[in-house]
């Protein structure tokens, strides 16, 4: 047996023994919560963001994955496992995000949470999902859809929705909540696409190191190019860098970006053999740290629509 499935096996097994223990002491302390909030859990910060946004002071929220780390692929803590044991309800991307090591999965079967004992919600629901395209990734989807905001829209509705299943008691509060940020979602998306119809067409290439903004790229009018396409232990390969170059030299691209929770080393390979310079950080899949720039959904969609145009108006 390997070391790497002895490991993954010891921690199936204590995740198991504190989901017990946190089940047992949910059920003993029950009636000793000191207030009546929705418990929710969300898988990664973005979601995070836009149940809050929903659900106000009704609710509060775990995320799992937290803020600058990899939601693609995450090891449940000891927290996160009483926490979801506890939640009544969870909310979750889909799309292939939380596909990786099956961790989402594992987690939710080991918790209860089959969507009888507490209601798990996709919030991706209703989105019309891209695929991907690498060899070995073929027709699985492209789980950033909240990078076109439009969809985040959608994400909102569906907040709104679950939080009205399992609290129906204050669903004025949940529609009024999500009405007014719907509207300021929409407000932003609306002002992105004139920013960028100020870009000419033939400049609208945005080059990063991950493909996520396949969604982005679709609402804006852009090409998107990347070294890889989706988070995995082979990226930033000298092949991949190699077929990036030569479409930078080939399109003649002014400008690159980096994302705020990616490795910058690959990307910085690329500037220094284009002698392309970096022109900002763009946030795809965490928000940022409380009290900077990005640190909420809207935050980081309007940091990223206004370094992107800046970064190719140069």
């Amino acid at each position: 047996m390997s070391k790497k499935i002895l490991m993954m096996m010891v921690t199936l097994l204590t995740i198991g023994l504190l989901a017990a223990c946190s089940s047992e002491e949910a059920e003993g302390n029950a009636e000793d919560r000191s207030d009546e909030k929705v418990q929710v859990v969300t898988t990664y910060s973005i979601i995070y963001d836009i149940v809050k946004n929903v659900g106000g002071d009704k609710v509060d929220i775990h995320s799992l994955a937290p803020i600058g780390s990899n939601p693609h692929e995450y090891d449940p803590l000891p927290e996160d496992v009483k926490k979801t044991t506890d939640a009544d309800a969870v909310f979750y991307n889909g799309l292939n995000l939380e596909a990786g090591n099956a961790w989402f999965d594992s987690l939710m079967e080991t918790t209860g949470k089959d969507g009888e004992d507490a209601p798990v919600f996709l919030m991706s629901d209703g989105v019309e999902a891209m695929y991907l395209t690498t060899e070995g990734n073929e027709g699985e989807e492209d789980p950033h859809a909240w990078l076109n905001i439009e969809n985040g829209i959608q994400y909102a509705k569906n907040a709104r929705d679950g939080l009205i299943e399992v609290d129906p008691d204050n669903k004025e509060v949940y529609e009024k909540n999500a009405e007014e940020y719907i509207a300021e979602l929409q407000e932003l998306h609306d002002t992105a696409v004139e920013e960028f119809n100020e870009i000419p067409e033939e400049e609208r290439v945005l080059v990063t190191s991950e493909g996520a903004f396949k969604y982005f790229s679709e609402a804006y009018g852009f090409q998107a190019e990347y070294i890889w396409e989706i988070n995995q232990e082979n990226q930033g390969t000298p092949n991949q860098i190699t077929r990036i170059v030569d479409i930078i030299n080939e399109k003649e691209i002014t400008g690159l970006f980096l994302e705020t929770s990616i490795d910058p080393r690959s990307m910085e390979a690329v500037s220094n053999e284009t002698d392309v310079p970096i022109m900002g950080d763009v946030f795809t899949d965490s928000l940022a740290e409380p009290g900077n720039e990005g640190d909420t959904y809207i935050s980081m969609m309007k940091s990223n629509v206004e370094t992107i145009k800046e970064g190719l108006s140069k």
